[in-house]
Formats: structure tokens, sequence, C-alpha cells
């Protein structure tokens, strides 16, 4: 069935109580929605595809500048993080009746392996899309074991 009021995501707009009568019997319900508000299942979104020399991800990052994209890795584990404030002159041009657009921080890390350095690690940035080309590597050799015989 169709409806005529707005929605965004295929959610309610104007269903205020949507998210009480939904978790108000549930405990705890989903902690990433409470975290990130009702649309967090949205965020960053990624797509990982191997590729023959490598792994190429895709993360969809509507809306952030590059400056407010950060790669670290650390222990093996690539985190991703995107932070976007709050923009305070709005009470210069008028008062604010909703304001739905997501600010604050959200991060995702994935397992890349220990072997794999900052250098390896090629990223792109363009229309929402942040592009990581991260190779496949062997993990460096174990040395092999030398046994010593004991004699007597």
């Amino acid at each position: 069935m169709s409806t005529y009021l707005p929605t965004v995501f295929g959610e309610n707009l104007m269903d205020v109580f949507d998210d009480f009568d939904r978790n108000f019997f549930r405990g705890w319900g989903n902690v990433d929605r409470e975290l990130y508000g009702k649309h967090a299942r949205h965020m960053m979104k990624t797509d990982v595809k191997e590729v023959e020399n490598g792994y190429e991800v895709d993360i969809d990052l509507p809306g952030f500048k590059k400056d407010e994209i950060s790669l670290e890795l650390k222990d093996g584990y690539l985190t991703i993080s995107a932070q976007k404030a709050i923009e305070k002159d709005n009470e210069k041009h008028g008062r604010m009746l909703r304001q739905e657009r997501y600010a604050g921080m959200m991060q995702r890390s994935f397992y890349v392996g220990e072997h794999i350095t900052e250098e390896d690690v090629k990223a792109s940035y363009e229309s929402g899309v942040l592009h990581l080309v991260i190779p496949k590597k062997d993990a460096p050799k174990m040395p092999e074991k030398k046994v010593i015989q004991i004699e007597g």
C-alpha cells in the first residue's frame, strides 16, 4: 500500500512515536540504532571485493568532506573514522524547525593483517564514496625449526 506521508529510507517521518512503540517492549533493542539514531543501518555501508592482487573496499560516506575522514592502521586493524560537526550559524538565518542530517562521529574497523603497512593501503574519495585498495600480502614466513638431537 502506498502512502503520501514523507519518508526517509522507507520510514515514516510523521510517526513521532515510532521509536517509542518499537523499543518500549523490546528492552535494549538494537544498540547501533540507539547510538546513531533511527537510520544507523544506512551509515557506512561497505562493499568488499576480492581482486587478483588484493581487495577493493568501497564505503558510502555521503555528505562528508575529505578532511572529515581519517584512516588509521594499528595492530593489523584498519579503522575508518568520519566526523561531522553541527552547524551553529542557523540562528543567523532563521529558526531550525527540524534537523535530521547526521552530526557526530562514526567509525568502522577491518582486520587487514599485521603485515600490511600504511604505505600499502591506497585511498581515494569521490562523490561520497571512500575507495580503498588493500594488497594481498603473505604473512612473513616463520623460520624453519631446527631440531638438535640429544645424544645419550
